[in-house]
């Protein structure tokens, strides 16, 4: 071997050797110590670790398939069940109002205790309050708003709910009592 060759070599030994060397002092800094590049380094090797989420739990414009319902469970003379069963494992989202003229802070507190009841019955939903009287319930499953809207027209305070541009009327709401006479 002549001396340029020796050279380059021992160059390339050196160089895999600060690599190395570099590489097991990145991993045994503290972390408050990490610059850029070993942050950079410890998310790649997140990433190439991570294993994919299934699909049933990925957000449900990433899902490949949406789940598929079953024609033949399906009851077409109620189109209120036709509409629950092709909401399932959709987002769905559904207003309810309050009656009796509630300020905010009344809306925020009975819609939150009605969220809680709906919670303790396995029925999940995310609230939003959206004007005084008017909360929005999203729910991520949304078969699951058909079961939460029979649950809320029973709440005395409850005015109305609306389910796909379908207004349900609360048994206690004066616009029904109205509508009755």
């Amino acid at each position: 071997m002549n001396n340029h060759h020796k050279s380059s070599f021992i160059l390339l030994i050196f160089i895999i050797s600060l690599i190395n060397c570099d590489e097991k002092n990145w991993k045994q800094k503290d972390i408050r110590d990490y610059n850029d590049a070993d942050l950079e380094r410890l998310f790649d090797q997140w990433e190439e670790n991570e294993e994919p989420l299934p699909d049933d739990e990925l957000p449900e414009h990433l899902r490949k398939q949406s789940p598929q319902i079953d024609m033949t469970k399906m009851d077409f003379s109620n189109p209120e069940n036709v509409l629950k069963l092709s909401k399932k494992g959709k987002t769905l989202m559904s207003f309810v109002s309050v009656d009796d003229n509630p300020t905010r802070d009344e809306t925020e507190s009975i819609t939150s205790l009605w969220q809680s009841s709906l919670q303790n019955n396995h029925i999940i939903a995310d609230r939003f309050i959206v004007d005084d009287n008017r909360a929005i319930f999203m729910f991520k499953d949304g078969a699951q708003a058909w079961d939460a809207k029979e649950f809320l027209i029973q709440q005395k305070r409850c005015k109305d709910v609306t389910i796909e541009n379908k207004v349900y009327p609360g048994k206690y709401s004066k616009q029904k009592k109205k509508e009755e006479l």
